[in-house]
C-alpha cells in the first residue's frame, strides 16, 4: 500500500481539488493506497472539507493537530501511515509522475530508503522567483557545509519506505519548516540510502510566509539543530 500524506492548513477550496485529482490518478494506477490529510490549526473550513472528503471516499483519512505546524503535520501523517511507502505532497505541490519515478527507484537493487524530489539536481526545472531560488541555494549550501548532506534538497516531495524511517521520525526534535530536513539528515547519518530525483517546480500561489521571515527562522533553527545533533553524536 502507498500512503500519501497531505499537510493542510487553511486549505479550504484547494484541498478538495487536490484530493480529487489524486484519487483519480491513483485509482487509475490500480495500486492500494490511502490519502492522509494532516490538518493543522486551520481557522477556515478545512476541517469540514477534509471530513467531507473522508466520508465520500474510503481511501481518505483525516487527522488534526491543534496548532499550525507543517512539519508536525508531516510527522503525524508519517507515524499514522499504513502504507509500506509514504509520500509527502503539498496541497499546492504534487506530481504523480514523481510518485511513479520514486516507486521505481525505491525498488531498484540498491534499495534506497528515501527519494527526495530535488529543485536543484541537474535536470530540474525551477520556475520560482529569483529570491526564493537564492534562499534555497543558501539553505542547501549550509546543509552541505555544516551537516555534510549529500543530496541536493530536503524540502518538497518525498517518497520513503515507512519501516526504514519510522524510528527516525519519532526521534526528530524539530517541526515547522525543519522536520523534513532533520529527517533527511538523520536518514543519511543512519547509513540509509537517500537519493534525489529532478522535479519541476512552479508556484501556484504566493508563499504564505514572508521570505525573509522564513529565512531568519530557518537559520536559527539550523543552528539549534546543529547543536542537538552534535550533542547526540558526542554521547555515542
Amino acid at each position: 500500500m502507498i500512503t500519501i500524506v497531505l499537510a493542510a492548513h487553511n486549505e479550504e477550496g484547494f484541498l478538495a481539488t487536490t484530493v480529487g485529482q489524486l484519487l483519480e490518478g491513483l485509482r487509475a494506477r490500480g495500486a492500494d493506497f490511502e490519502i492522509v490529510v494532516a490538518e493543522n490549526g486551520s481557522t477556515d473550513g478545512t476541517v469540514k472539507e477534509a471530513s467531507g472528503l473522508a466520508a465520500a471516499a474510503s481511501e481518505v483519512r483525516t487527522l488534526s493537530l491543534p496548532e499550525p505546524d507543517y512539519g508536525g503535520a508531516l510527522r503525524a501523517g508519517l507515524l499514522a501511515a499504513r502504507g509500506e511507502v509514504v509520500v509527502n505532497f503539498d496541497v499546492d505541490y504534487y506530481d504523480l509522475g514523481f510518485l511513479d519515478r520514486a516507486l521505481a527507484r525505491l525498488s531498484e537493487p540498491d534499495h534506497p530508503a528515501m527519494v527526495v524530489g530535488s529543485k536543484r539536481q541537474e535536470g530540474s526545472v525551477d520556475n520560482r522567483s529569483w529570491p526564493r531560488k537564492l534562499v534555497t541555494l543558501g539553505f542547501t549550501t549550509i546543509l552541505h557545509v555544516g551537516f555534510g548532506l549529500s543530496v541536493s534538497d530536503t524540502h518538497g516531495m518525498k517518497a520513503m519506505r515507512r519501516e526504514a524511517v519510522r524510528s527516525l521520525a519519532e526521534d526528530c526534535r524539530f517541526r515547522t519548516d525543519l522536520f523534513d530536513t532533520e529527517l533527511v539528515i538523520r536518514a543519511e547519518r543512519a547509513g540509509l540510502g537517500v537519493v534525489d530525483l529532478p522535479v519541476e517546480v512552479t508556484e501556484t500561489r504566493p508563499s504564505r510566509t514572508p521570505i525573509l521571515k522564513r529565512a531568519a527562522r530557518s537559520l536559527v533553527g539550523l543552528a539549534r539543530m546543529r547543536w542537538v545533533l552534535w550533542r547526540e553524536g558526542s554521547r555515542t
